[in-house]
C-alpha cells in the first residue's frame, strides 16, 4: 500500500508532466510497477532502520524527480537546450523521460548498503529501465538507447563522486541534494539508538524548512532555502553545494541560503 505522501506526490508528478503526453505514460508505468515499489521500500527500510540515515526511499525519489521536472522545464522555458537537444540526437522530452526514470530509481542501490550505492542502484535498475522502455517506446531503438543511456549516467553520477558531463544528469545531482527538508528525517529522528555515524545528516535536514526552486534573476534557476537552525547550513555547504559545484547544470544556478528572520547568504 502506497502512503498518502507517495500517491499525493505521484499526483503533483503526472500533472507537470501534462504537456509531455509519453513521459507522463512512462511515469504512469513505473508508478504502477509493484517491483519497483517493493525496492523503493526496502531501500527506505535498510537506510533508516538499519543504517540510521534519513529518508532514501519512495517519497524521496518522487520528491526529486518534482524538483528535477521543476528545473528541467525552467531551462525549457529559458530557451537553454539539454545534451540530447544541443547535440541533436534527441528531444526535450526524451531528455525529460531519462531525468524522470533516474530520479524514481537513483537510490536503490540503498538496498544493499551505502557503500557504493550508486553503483548497485545501476544494476538494480536496468531491467526495469528496458521493460518500461520496451513498453513506451516498442519500434524505436534510437530513443530506448539514449533515454536508457542518460538514465544511467544520472544514477551513477548522484552522488558527485563520478564525473558525469550531460545536463539532464548534472540536473537529478542538484534535485537530489535539494530534497533536504525536515520531513525527511522525520522518521529516523524517531528511532532513538545509540550516537552513528550519519546522524548529522539527519539533524541538519530537520533544520531546513523550505527549500524554493524557481526562476532565477541573474541565472535561470534559483535555488531559495529557508532554516530554523544553523546546523542547517551543514546541509547546504556539505551536501547540495558538492553536488552544485560538481554538475555540469552548475551554470545555470543560483543559490540563497539562511536562516528564517536573517539575511540569506548567496553561495552562487
Amino acid at each position: 500500500m502506497k502512503s498518502v505522501k507517495e500517491v499525493a506526490t505521484e499526483s503533483k508528478i503526472l500533472e507537470k508532466l501534462e504537456a509531455f503526453p509519453t513521459c507522463k505514460r512512462l511515469a504512469q508505468e513505473l508508478f504502477q510497477s509493484e517491483e519497483l515499489q517493493e525496492m523503493q521500500d526496502y531501500a527506505n527500510n535498510v537506510s533508516i532502520k538499519r543504517l540510521g540515515y534519513n529518508d532514501h526511499g519512495p517519497v524521496h525519489m518522487r520528491q526529486v524527480a518534482i524538483n528535477a521536472i521543476k528545473m528541467l522545464k525552467i531551462l525549457h522555458e529559458s530557451s537553454i537546450k539539454t545534451s540530447l537537444e544541443e547535440e541533436e540526437i534527441g528531444t526535450f522530452e526524451d531528455s525529460m523521460c531519462a531525468v524522470v526514470m533516474a530520479a524514481l530509481m537513483h537510490d536503490l542501490g540503498m538496498m544493499i548498503g551505502r557503500q557504493g550505492h550508486e553503483d548497485m542502484s545501476v544494476i538494480l535498475a536496468v531491467p526495469l529501465i528496458d521493460k518500461v522502455l520496451n513498453s513506451i517506446f516498442p519500434n524505436d531503438v534510437h530513443r530506448r538507447v539514449i533515454i536508457k543511456s542518460v538514465a544511467i549516467e544520472a544514477i551513477v553520477g548522484h552522488m558527485s563522486s563520478r564525473k558525469i558531463h550531460s545536463v539532464e544528469a548534472g540536473i537529478i545531482l542538484i534535485a537530489d541534494g535539494c530534497d533536504m527538508t525536515k520531513g525527511r528525517a522525520r522518521i529516523p529522528l524517531s528511532i532513538n539508538h545509540a550516537p552513528r555515524v550519519g546522524d548529522i545528516h539527519k539533524y541538519s535536514a530537520n533544520a531546513i524548512t523550505r527549500v524554493g526552486i524557481h526562476h532565477g534573476e541573474k541565472k535561470p534557476i534559483k535555488i531559495d532555502i529557508e532554516m530554523s537552525a544553523d546546523v542547517g547550513f551543514f546541509q547546504i555547504e556539505e551536501v547540495l553545494l558538492t553536488k552544485v559545484e560538481s554538475s555540469p547544470a552548475k551554470k545555470f544556478i543560483e543559490l540563497f541560503a539562511g536562516v528564517t528572520g536573517q539575511d540569506k547568504k548567496c553561495y552562487l
